[in-house]
């Protein structure tokens, strides 16, 4: 399956539909790792035709009356096309936002997805094969300050059940230096942030 990722930032060829089709013609998915305005996430269904499954980031308070079309991932389980997606939404709370959470909540939503993830991580070795968040895992693509800190929860996350790929946004990556793509145990990670198209494959079950 290729799936075309986005998060964080508007790209003006983005907004460009001959580009669109131009470069992403064939693409089956669309993932957002939040913090687009809706319009833009519609657009890009829209000329692509394709699903748009999203998280929301911090900053998408306005979903809440003016939701994107497509599927919200936070705390969910879904599987398209053969591949199965979980999702956690938002960052590390760092002022009131509606959109933030602590370390202690996000871990219960963590532990409150086992129930999905586990009969699947036992039967086939991994439990999801795309977990999809704003935020990123601490100590890897993370920052210093609380903002852009990562979840300690979402290591636990790939300890127990094993995700193929993670792919979050959060963290601006316009210094070409910036680690993008790091491997924790058996996952993937990735910041997706602002454009990022990849290609990922079901994988025939096997026994953990």
């Amino acid at each position: 399956m290729k799936i075309l990722s986005v998060s964080d930032t508007v790209m003006q060829q983005m907004e460009n539909a001959a580009h669109l089709r131009r470069r992403y013609h064939d693409v089956d998915l669309i993932l957002s790792s939040g913090d687009l305005p809706a319009y833009y996430l519609e657009f890009l269904t829209s000329v692509l035709n394709v699903p748009l499954f999203y998280v929301r980031g911090n900053h998408d308070e306005n979903y809440r009356m003016n939701p994107p079309g497509g599927e919200d991932l936070h705390g969910r389980v879904l599987t398209y096309k053969g591949l199965t997606f979980a999702g956690l939404e938002g960052s590390m709370r760092y002022n009131n936002g509606l959109i933030q959470y602590s370390e202690s909540e996000m871990l219960l939503k963590v532990i409150g997805m086992g129930k999905r993830l586990l009969p699947r991580r036992w039967r086939f070795g991994y439990g999801a094969d795309i977990l999809v968040t704003h935020s990123p895992a601490r100590g890897i693509h993370d920052q210093d300050d609380l903002t852009h800190t990562g979840f300690k929860a979402f290591l636990r996350f790939m300890d127990w059940y094993r995700p193929r790929y993670m792919v979050h946004g959060h963290v601006h990556t316009f210094d070409r230096r910036t680690t993008v793509e790091t491997t924790y145990r058996e996952t993937c990670i990735m910041n997706i942030n602002p454009v990022t198209l990849f290609e990922v494959e079901p994988l025939t079950a096997r026994k953990a």
